[in-house]
């Protein structure tokens, strides 16, 4: 082959695409790093920084940060990876008003359909699980036990669509929550709360999940904003 046609050849030639599954590995572990703070709001990463740090390809990486700048929680910055986005308080107020609107819906159609013992299994052993951490003041085993429950609702709710959206502003939400944790007074309350709405759920009442569950988010929201305004938090 001359060298003129190779040279053309290789223009033409179409930019090799990341394995399904390297770009979702790359994906998981990116965001995971998000959400644990191990890649702090407004932390700028470059693409070929993160490829080493995971050992894998740049196509991956890219197609990963595409995900995620979907999902709103970085910017991809060109010829600088990604900027991870912080989050204000206006920011919040929107999530919460977001949550309290889709959630209730969620734990309404869980109930309606009466989920069997095996179905309700994992909320039943996440409400136990948050009781028993907080007898034991494990605030961290109380948050991942908490976020259990409320992901399994809407898992749970057989309507993919809504628990997608949930799922995303929850993950977007989910440096906040935990920034805050300590910030909060003990949530006996909440607890107390989710033991209300899984018994709704079990008794196959709709209509008093969705009210149980609008007034915890709700509340769960005016907490929380309180927290922000009381300490003049400005970015999370």
């Amino acid at each position: 082959m001359h060298y003129e046609e190779a040279s053309a050849q290789a223009i033409v030639e179409p930019t090799p695409k990341a394995s399904p599954r390297s770009a979702e590995t790359a994906y998981r572990r990116v965001k995971q790093r998000i959400l644990d703070n191990v890649y702090a709001p407004g932390t700028q990463v470059l693409e070929q920084v993160l490829a080493d740090d995971l050992g894998i390809s740049r196509t991956p990486v890219r197609e990963a940060l595409v995900r995620l700048a979907q999902e709103g929680l970085v910017a991809v910055v060109p010829r600088h990876g990604m900027r991870v986005l912080p989050l204000s308080p206006d920011d919040m107020r929107e999530i919460y008003e977001v949550l309290t609107s889709l959630e209730p819906t969620a734990i309404a159609l869980l109930a309606a359909r009466h989920p069997s013992a095996a179905e309700s299994a994992p909320l039943v052993e996440a409400c136990a699980a948050m009781e028993a951490a907080l007898a034991r003041d494990d605030l961290d085993g109380w948050a991942k036990a908490d976020e259990r429950f409320h992901l399994g609702l809407v898992e749970l709710c057989g309507n993919r669509r809504l628990a997608a959206m949930v799922m995303t502003v929850w993950d977007q939400s989910h440096r906040a929550r935990m920034f805050t944790l300590k910030l909060r007074p003990k949530p006996i309350k909440s607890t107390r709360e989710h033991r209300a709405a899984l018994q709704a759920i079990l008794d196959g009442d709709a209509d008093r999940a969705r009210e149980l569950y609008r007034r915890h988010r709700e509340r769960a929201a005016v907490d929380l904003m309180s927290i922000i305004e009381r300490y003049g938090l400005t970015h999370l």
